[in-house]
């Protein structure tokens, strides 16, 4: 028995753009289909920004369809240009290779056995130029492709032709998918509206049949800042690049405005569940941060993980749970004689990546030095504390 995913995935917020919406919502009402996103190798990890459209192929998943992802072992040695103010640095194809295998292991915890990872350098790297103009470029209007934004924004700083080509061979990923898998959906970011639509167009050509897209809005933090990104770098998935700790307390720091968006996007939490989560203010938000902390964790390095990372948090912040989970930072004595603030102590240990994280913590009452609770930001540890 199938769910209707395009619905739920609706319902949660996740859609900002779709073609013909009517039909695609009749195709999930039909029964199981398969619908699929790319992730091009340019790194050796995905990053809590890339969490959105992982949750959305868990959740293809979950309701009964079959969720696909490519790995851009043949894009990604192009170069997508959507987004991007300049051109990406070209990778080695050894280097690109050994990325897809590392961001295979971490698309399969959210696709499961019934999703499928397949890397479009099986078809792409293999084909031959002259044919490939014959057979698919003639069908792609230039006037029509420099309209879409990715390119727009481009032209006006440069956009090399190697670029250029990027639309033509993820439409021809969709085109393939098509007809290997009967995959009639992608879904992407919004900045891949014009490489979706254009696959649309090439399956309509060339088969005479109909598909369908779906955007996901851009994400971005209520501060303006953008998902996955802090003023240290990048918040990855991969443990030995971000650890588990500090992923927690990426998302156990969210801001207020944040937590009912995100616990919709990055957990699996029925969606009254998170309303009642967020029904309170203040410091009572807390318990919806940290419910969100541990979901989002649980997601990408598993429940065992999630709950030590849980159990530090409180045993740092409320005195119980498990001691050894705690970060820990050594403070000369000098710096104690000097009175140290505690927001500085907080940022150096790694319980929060920033300052102003810091400060909103100890203002939101979650900061306790032994018995007593952190009232001021100006507080300093003193040798007594």
């Amino acid at each position: 028995m199938t769910q209707n995913a395009y619905k739920v995935l609706k319902e949660r917020g996740f859609v900002s753009q779709v073609t013909d919406e009517p039909a695609l919502e009749k195709l999930f009402d039909s029964g199981p289909q398969a619908a699929y996103i790319g992730f091009d190798p340019t790194a050796d990890s995905l990053h809590a920004g890339s969490l959105l459209p992982l949750m959305a192929l868990y959740h293809l998943r979950r309701c009964g369809h079959r969720p696909i992802a490519i790995l851009g072992g043949g894009t990604a040695m192009v170069g997508d240009p959507s987004g991007k103010t300049e051109m990406r640095p070209l990778l080695e194809k050894r280097r690109i290779e050994q990325n897809a295998k590392r961001l295979e292991e971490q698309i399969r915890r959210f696709v499961g056995p019934e999703g499928l990872v397949v890397n479009n350098a099986e078809w792409l790297l293999g084909l031959n130029y002259i044919e490939f103009l014959r057979d698919i470029g003639r069908h792609f209007s230039v006037n029509r492709m420099l309209t879409f934004e990715s390119y727009k924004i481009r032209l006006e700083k440069g956009l090399s032709f190697l670029e250029f080509n990027y639309q033509l061979l993820q439409a021809y990923d969709f085109w393939q998918l098509f007809k290997r898998h009967g995959c009639a959906v992608q879904m992407g970011g919004d900045d891949q509206w014009g490489n979706i639509v254009a696959g649309i167009d090439l399956i309509r050509r060339l088969e005479g049949k109909q598909a369908y897209g779906v955007t996901f809005p851009l994400l971005e933090t209520a501060s303006g800042q953008k998902m996955g990104k802090t003023a240290a770098g990048a918040i990855w998935l991969d443990e030995k690049k971000t650890s588990v700790h500090d992923f927690f307390q990426y998302f156990r720091n969210t801001d207020d405005r944040d937590v009912e968006r995100f616990l919709k996007f990055f957990t699996d939490l029925p969606l009254d569940e998170i309303e009642s989560l967020c029904s309170c203010e203040g410091a009572e938000l807390n318990r919806a941060k940290e419910r969100l902390a541990y979901e989002a964790c649980r997601m990408v390095h598993g429940e065992q993980k999630a709950r030590k990372a849980l159990e530090g948090a409180r045993a740092a912040f409320y005195g119980s749970g498990d001691d050894e989970a705690i970060p820990r930072a050594v403070v000369t004595g000098e710096r104690l004689a000097e009175g140290l603030l505690v927001i500085d102590l907080l940022v150096e240990s790694g319980l929060c990546r920033s300052k102003s994280e810091a400060r909103r913590l100890v203002q939101q009452g979650g900061v306790r030095l032994g018995d007593s609770r952190v009232e001021t930001i100006e507080k300093r540890l003193e040798r007594g504390d």
